[in-house]
């Protein structure tokens, strides 16, 4: 289930929004110290942490899913959101270096599709960032919480989801483990309950955060078959970009069968 834009937006507008966004910020850009020169595509609602990356990629553009909304972004300067299905993404093939998912992964009916979808658009050795709620944390069992909508994974669900969508999980780390609270004094320790947090309660954090990188090959088990199991059967396709198929389609036709 999708949390409205409008909701999102007010969240992340009061004191523990902007708390909530300079922790998750230092984090994203623990696992990404650099992209100069790259393309980077927020995809859910990934604009609170943008900003650091738009100030160094040579582009930074926002897509929000239709049943969420969108909201325009950032407040100067040209707009660089746009509204789309999130299983169909309007670009080409190949044409993103660097991904970040935040609200979309526990949010979305159809996981598989989208992350196919990104698979597509990125480039060959493109980085995947995903930003899921823990079950554990109290991040995903407390409403005035912005990932209490939707469900929550761990860490190894969520790199399980990634490996079945051709994505190899390079590293992980957690964040967020205060509590969604509005207290003044809970906002001021909250630098000093994340240091903490990430030493002796990493179970116990709000997201987990994942870095993946596009896989392009993977193996497949053989086994011995009788000459009886040996029968025809449909074989099973894998995400492939777009000019893959028109370059098929665009041969001389099938062989005729023998």
């Amino acid at each position: 289930m999708w949390t409205d834009v409008l909701d999102l937006n007010d969240f992340y507008r009061s004191t523990l929004g902007q708390m909530t966004t300079r922790l998750l910020r230092a984090r994203l850009r623990e696992v990404w110290p650099n992209v100069r020169g790259e393309t980077v595509l927020g995809l859910g609602y990934a604009t609170p942490f943008l900003r650091p990356f738009a100030e160094e990629a040579e582009c930074t553009i926002a897509f929000m899913p239709a049943p969420q909304g969108v909201t325009r972004w950032p407040r100067e300067g040209r707009n660089r959101t746009a509204l789309v299905d999130e299983m169909d993404l309007p670009l080409a093939d190949r044409s993103v270096d660097r991904v970040v998912l935040v609200h979309a992964v526990e949010c979305t009916e159809r996981v598989r599709p989208m992350l196919r979808e990104i698979w597509r658009v990125m480039v060959d050795g493109g980085r995947l960032l995903v930003v899921t709620p823990t079950r554990a944390g109290l991040w995903s069992q407390i409403d005035r919480s912005p990932f209490y909508q939707g469900h929550p994974y761990s860490a190894a669900q969520l790199a399980g989801l990634l490996r079945a969508n051709m994505f190899a999980p390079l590293q992980q780390t957690r964040a967020l483990f205060m509590p969604p609270t509005h207290s003044r004094l809970a906002l001021r320790m909250a630098p000093t309950v994340e240091r903490f947090g990430r030493r002796w309660l990493g179970r116990f954090a709000g997201v987990c955060v994942i870095e993946a990188g596009k896989q392009l090959y993977a193996g497949i088990a053989e086994r011995s078959q009788t000459a009886a199991q040996a029968v025809a059967r449909p074989k099973l396709r894998i995400a492939s970009s777009r000019d893959t198929h028109a370059a098929r389609n665009s041969g001389d036709g099938e062989a005729p069968a023998s």
